[in-house]
C-alpha cells in the first residue's frame, strides 16, 4: 500500500486485543477497532469520540468509585509514565450479569519524535481463566462424591483456622468414619460401596451450609466436616443430627454387628485457635476421638473441648 498510515491502521484494526495510545498526560491519540467496538458493545459513555477522553481521568474516577482494579490501573500506568517501571501487565475480571470476562491489560512505552508515548493493550484470556478454574476444581474435588477432597481440606481449613484466630472464635471439627464399610463393600459389592458414600456425601453437604462450613472426604470412608464460629454445643447437636440422619438412610449393612443398615461414628473436638495451638492439633485431637467413638461400640460421638493445659470430654 502507498499510504503506510492506513495500511498500519488496517493491521492494527485486524488485531483482536483492543489497543489505545496515551500521551503523557493520558489523553488517549489512537484506538483501534476491537478498543472502538468493546466500548459500543458495552455502552461506554466515550465510545462516540475517544480523542476526548484522558484514560487516567477514567481510571481515577473508577477508583473512586470503589473499583480496585481501577486504582492499580490507574497507578500501574502512572509508574510507567514516571518511569519508574518499564512495563506494566495486570489481570483482572470485567463480569457482568450475564457473563464472566477477565483480561489482561498490559502498557508499554515508545517515543516518536522526542514524544512519549504509551501503549495500553487489553486481551481477553477468559477461555483461559475458565479452563484453569475448571482443573482448580477437579483439583480440589472429590472424583467420586464431588465434595472436597484431603488437599482442599487442608488448605481450607489453614484459612478458616486464620480466620478464628483473628476473631477469637471456636471452630470445631468433627471426623466421621462409616461403620464396618468393609463389611457392606464385601458383602454388596464395589458400586454400593460407592453409592453408600455419594449418598453420606451429599447429606454432609446440607450440614455445611453456613459461612465457615466445609465438607470434605478425608479418604476411604472417612469424611470431615468444619464448623467455623461454632462451640461445641452447637457442633454436638449437629453431629448428632447427622448421625441419625445416615442411620435413616437404611443403606443395608446386614452383617454389620451393631445394626442391619449403615452407621457412623464420630470424633469431634472444638477449639479456640491461638499462638500456641495448631491445625494440626485440631486434626489430631479429632483422629483420637474418633478412635474412642469406634473402640467404645461406634454409632456415637465422642467429643472434647480443648483449651490449653484444659479439656473439657463427652460421649453421647
Amino acid at each position: 500500500m502507498e499510504d503506510s498510515n492506513d495500511f498500519l491502521r488496517l493491521i492494527l484494526d485486524s488485531i483482536a486485543e483492543s489497543i489505545a495510545v496515551i500521551d503523557e498526560l493520558g489523553d488517549i491519540r489512537f484506538v483501534n477497532h476491537s478498543w472502538s467496538q468493546f466500548g459500543s458493545d458495552n455502552e461506554c459513555a466515550a465510545a462516540q469520540d475517544w480523542s476526548q477522553v484522558n484514560y487516567l481521568s477514567v481510571c481515577d474516577g473508577a477508583a473512586l468509585a470503589g473499583d480496585e482494579f481501577g486504582a492499580l490501573a490507574g497507578a500501574g500506568i502512572k509508574s510507567v509514565i514516571d518511569q519508574t517501571e518499564a512495563y506494566f501487565n495486570l489481570e483482572y475480571p470485567c463480569h457482568s450479569d450475564n457473563e464472566q470476562r477477565w483480561f489482561i491489560m498490559r502498557v508499554s512505552p515508545f517515543s516518536l519524535n522526542k514524544e512519549h508515548f504509551f501503549v495500553i493493550s487489553h486481551q481477553d484470556v477468559t477461555e483461559r481463566k475458565l479452563a484453569e478454574k475448571a482443573v482448580e476444581k477437579l483439583a480440589r474435588r472429590d472424583g467420586l462424591t464431588n465434595i472436597y477432597n484431603r488437599r482442599a481440606f487442608d488448605e481450607i481449613l489453614n484459612e478458616q483456622w486464620l480466620q478464628c484466630l483473628s476473631v477469637k472464635q471456636p471452630i470445631s471439627l468433627a471426623v466421621i468414619d462409616l461403620d464396618h464399610f468393609k463389611l457392606l463393600n464385601d458383602t454388596y459389592g464395589h458400586q454400593t460401596g460407592d453409592d453408600c458414600l455419594i449418598a453420606v456425601s451429599a447429606l454432609l453437604k446440607n450440614f455445611a451450609r453456613r459461612t465457615g462450613d466445609v465438607c470434605a472426604r478425608y479418604g476411604g470412608e472417612e469424611f470431615a466436616v468444619i464448623w467455623s464460629y461454632t462451640t461445641l454445643l452447637e457442633a454436638q447437636s449437629l453431629s448428632q443430627a447427622l448421625l441419625e440422619e445416615i442411620r435413616q438412610l437404611r443403606i443395608p449393612n446386614e452383617r454389620s454387628p451393631i445394626v442391619p443398615y449403615m452407621t457412623a461414628s464420630i470424633g469431634l473436638v472444638e477449639m479456640t485457635p491461638n499462638r500456641i495451638l495448631e491445625t494440626r492439633d485440631l486434626i489430631a485431637q479429632a483422629d483420637d476421638l474418633l478412635y474412642q467413638a469406634k473402640e467404645s461400640g461406634r454409632n456415637k460421638v465422642s467429643s472434647l473441648i480443648v483449651i490449653p493445659s484444659t479439656a473439657i470430654q463427652g460421649q453421647n
